[in-house]
């Protein structure tokens, strides 16, 4: 059976390759639950994708890591079955079921086939709304996020990322690790447990997407009955973050070859009509890999390291545009330098006509290959439900890259790109670089 559920996936990724192919449907449940479908009846397979906004942010107060580890125990034992029982009971229905939290969001993703639907959707329902949360099974799990955070304190990329986050944000839940610290993980208690479970489970800030074989009115019962007992929201969203870091270096000492730098400033947020623009100058300037021009410059003309990128990040309560770079501790200096100067140049003389053309055949063409199956595309619906995109986005989204020209992006990347608000974070023991800011 498990075999078939996968074979069945790689059919439906052939069946609906291409975004000019997905037609979305907006669904309304009897019971007012809102979604979004791309209904496929030609493969009875289907994914479903949940999302409530609120993620590890909504934390109480000096208890983080709390949601995160709720999350981890919700399938450890729920209505009448244990751990092992739950587990077993997914496998002989061949589904898969999935729970993730990130800062703004907590995630449910389920996969099932048609003939299993029914009892797939109540074994899910008993996670969501009857999860034991016993004391064995929160020590075994904490135990495991223990784990990682220790190993993360012996990880250059994440000791600069925290250390970036606590710097940029203060006193904001964004500045400290949803995984929460050993100390408050020890702590935690199974009624905090229970307390991070009612802060983000909310029906009125549930966003849903669905892709395979189920119809509009099969989706709307389904959703009443898997979540419409979903209590309303209790507890406030994460307030407005302030960016609070200035131009300049941090030096973090740690044992190592290499070391590792993260380097941003403000962002920009994902409703700002010029982000389209700006997603297009990353491509271009950091975020299109072996083409980038950072990639170029700091790699491919100066051999000053392996890898060099850029991202943006445009979370709820803030955002950034940030990137990464690891080199020798000899050659960080050089490194560095390169970096600030083609973010000056970016900014002083934006594109050229070649870079932008490209990054459109690039970008244009490259779109389909997301919707390379009814999960992928379930994820793709969901976020644009949250960042509160039209419905007719998918079809829209390539003429909007189309549609700029030079002096959209030239106009953006002196907007956006601020050299004299850089800052770079580094791990390691990088020759001739002390801390200053």
């Amino acid at each position: 059976m498990k075999r078939l559920f996968i074979v069945l996936g790689l059919m439906f990724m052939t069946a609906t390759g291409a975004q000019a192919a997905v037609e979305v449907q907006q669904v309304t449940s009897p019971g007012g639950i809102r979604a979004w479908l791309v209904e496929e009846r030609s493969i009875p397979f289907t994914a479903l994708e949940i999302r409530f906004r609120g993620g590890t942010a909504l934390d109480a107060p000096d208890k983080r890591g709390a949601i995160n580890l709720m999350m981890a125990t919700l399938e450890e034992g729920a209505g009448d079955l244990d751990a092992q029982g739950f587990a077993q009971a997914r496998e002989a229905l061949a589904a898969s079921f999935r729970f993730n939290v990130y800062d703004d969001t907590t995630t449910i993703s389920a996969r099932f086939l048609t003939e299993n639907r029914d009892q797939a959707m109540a074994l899910l329902k008993t996670a969501i709304m009857q999860p034991h949360f016993d004391q064995v099974a929160i020590d075994r799990v904490r135990g495991q996020v223990q784990s990682i955070i220790r190993s993360d304190t012996q990880n250059p990329s994440r000791i600069g990322g925290s250390a970036f986050d606590e710097m940029v944000w203060g006193d904001h839940p964004y500045a400290s690790s949803g995984n929460g610290t050993l100390e408050s993980v020890t702590s935690l208690t199974r009624d905090d447990i229970l307390d991070a479970y009612k802060r983000v489970f909310a029906l009125d800030r549930v966003y849903v997407s669905a892709v395979g074989d189920i119809g509009a009115d099969e989706l709307g019962l389904l959703l009443d009955d898997l979540l419409g007992d979903v209590a309303m929201a209790t507890t406030p969203l994460a307030p407005r973050a302030t960016y609070q870091l200035e131009k300049g270096v941090t030096v973090i000492p740690f044992e190592t070859p290499q070391s590792v730098a993260l380097f941003g400033h403000a962002g920009i947020t994902r409703d700002d009509p010029d982000f389209m623009a700006t997603y297009l100058l990353n491509e271009v300037f950091g975020g299109g890999g072996f083409e980038s021009r950072l990639m170029q410059e700091v790699r491919e003309k100066r051999g000053l390291t392996y890898g060099v990128s850029t991202f943006l990040m445009p979370m709820e309560s803030g955002e950034l545009i940030m990137g990464q770079v690891r080199s020798d501790n000899a050659r960080m200096g050089e490194s560095i330098d390169v970096i600030r100067a083609e973010w000056a140049k970016i900014a002083q003389i934006g594109l050229s006509e070649k870079e932008l053309e490209d990054a459109k055949t690039y970008l244009t063409g490259a779109y389909a290959l997301r919707f390379d199956g009814n999960a992928p595309i379930a994820r793709i619906m969901v976020g644009m439900q949250m960042a509160d995109l039209p419905v007719d986005y998918i079809r829209t989204r390539n003429d909007q890259i189309r549609a700029l020209t030079l002096a959209d992006v030239n106009r953006v990347a002196v907007r956006i790109y601020q050299p004299d608000q850089l800052h770079f974070v580094i791990v390691g023991h990088p020759d001739g670089i002390e801390t200053s800011n």
